[in-house]
């Protein structure tokens, strides 16, 4: 039996159809639950718990210090918490201005250098006499309101498990890039957040914004062997039973990439980590729907999802080229786009809906394609 040219682009045309659908149809559940607001303002609690703040800092020389006065200005009893700031590659006089600050500095010099060598570092360096109840993860660029350390107090004890999420929010939407950067920002916190939570799943982590239970984070950042370090401890987290809760109402804000060629880095590292993170884990896929685990199931169903970006570009390109060859074949396609875009409107908030929003965010996919095919990139190839 032969195969002709129409048979193999029918089924390889179902074929994509199908992954991708699915993709749609898992971010559309999610995205609509998000709709629905959980959590509400977390109770006082009892106690104060101390907290130890950790801030990895590579080569982040421009940000790195507003950061550290915005954590010291909490209101938060000053003994309950301490900062230590982990200056990684940091320029001499970067480091004699923080060394002014009431924090602890530490300036390691890593070959290789990788967030989790930095927390490690920060482990083994903590004094021992030090006792703390939560540690705390910050990014070198992040800003925070006064009542933070007050509000993670709170939260945590509400919570009663071992990590929480906070709401990652932009500080900056000056150029296209960041705006788009605020939109996937927003859109992750949508349908991996609090859409999750609100349909009894845990939440996804952020990388930072996040405050763990510092016995379990002592014991467990040592397993870290990546850069990726917050997706091995998402993993850890679920395979141990543990529940990720998110909190919306507590921001964490941050800089958004500015230039297109720093967002595709940034992009392509996340999507290299999603392979890798396939790859570790998948082997754990049956035994965790054996044993009923549905929110470590959840997370590797996750992970094999495609990339957002990748999404919008493959419905693109279908939609565009398929007239040419078949038009009947189009018409599901151009009603996935329809749907996927809808569901992106969805998990938008209000306050990033502006005449930029289309431009924005359909012109990502258009620019990625161009780079990657355009005739200089191919004769590198």
């Amino acid at each position: 039996m032969s195969i002709n040219f129409w048979d193999i682009m029918i089924w390889g045309d179902l074929f994509l159809f199908i992954i991708v659908a699915l993709t749609v149809l898992y971010l559309g559940v999610f995205a609509i639950a998000a709709l629905f607001n959980r959590h509400h303002d977390s109770p006082r609690s009892k106690k104060q718990k101390r907290i130890v703040v950790l801030i990895p800092s590579y080569k982040q020389d421009t940000v790195i210090e507003q950061a550290v006065i915005s954590i010291l200005s909490q209101a938060y009893p000053q003994r309950m918490f301490d900062v230590t700031v982990i200056s990684d590659h940091q320029q001499e006089m970067t480091n004699m201005r923080l060394a002014q600050y009431p924090i602890t500095l530490l300036t390691p010099n890593f070959e290789q250098s990788t967030k989790a060598k930095s927390l490690q570092y920060a482990i083994l360096n903590l004094p021992e006499f030090k006792i703390y109840d939560i540690a705390l993860i910050l990014d070198a660029d992040n800003i925070v309101e006064q009542d933070f350390l007050a509000k993670v107090n709170d939260a945590f004890e509400t919570a009663a498990t071992k990590a929480i999420q906070m709401h990652r929010i932009s500080r900056n939407r000056d150029t296209t890039v960041a705006i788009l950067g605020s939109i996937f920002e927003e859109i992750n916190n949508a349908i991996f957040r609090r859409g999750h939570i609100n349909l009894g799943f845990s939440s996804a982590l952020a990388g930072s914004g996040v405050a763990y239970d510092f016995t379990w984070f002592k014991t467990n950042v040592m397993k870290a062997k990546t850069a990726g370090e917050d997706k091995e401890l998402e993993a850890l987290l679920l395979r141990q039973d543990f529940f990720i809760d998110y909190f919306d109402n507590i921001y964490v804000y941050g800089e958004k990439k500015r230039t297109t060629a720093k967002l595709n880095q940034q992009r392509g590292r996340w999507a290299a980590e999603q392979f890798h993170n396939v790859i570790r884990n998948i082997n754990f896929l049956p035994g965790a729907i054996f044993r009923k685990q549905y929110d470590l199931a959840d997370k590797i169903i996750q992970w094999m999802l495609i990339p957002r970006t990748t999404m919008v570009a493959i419905i693109l390109l279908m939609s565009i080229f398929l007239p040419f060859i078949y038009m009947t074949l189009v018409i599901k396609w151009w009603t996935l786009g329809a749907l996927a875009l809808f569901i992106f409107a969805l998990a938008t908030p209000d306050y990033l809906v502006t005449e930029m929003w289309e431009k924005t965010f359909l012109r990502d996919p258009f620019k990625r394609l161009w780079n990657h095919c355009k005739p200089s990139n191919i004769r590198k190839k």
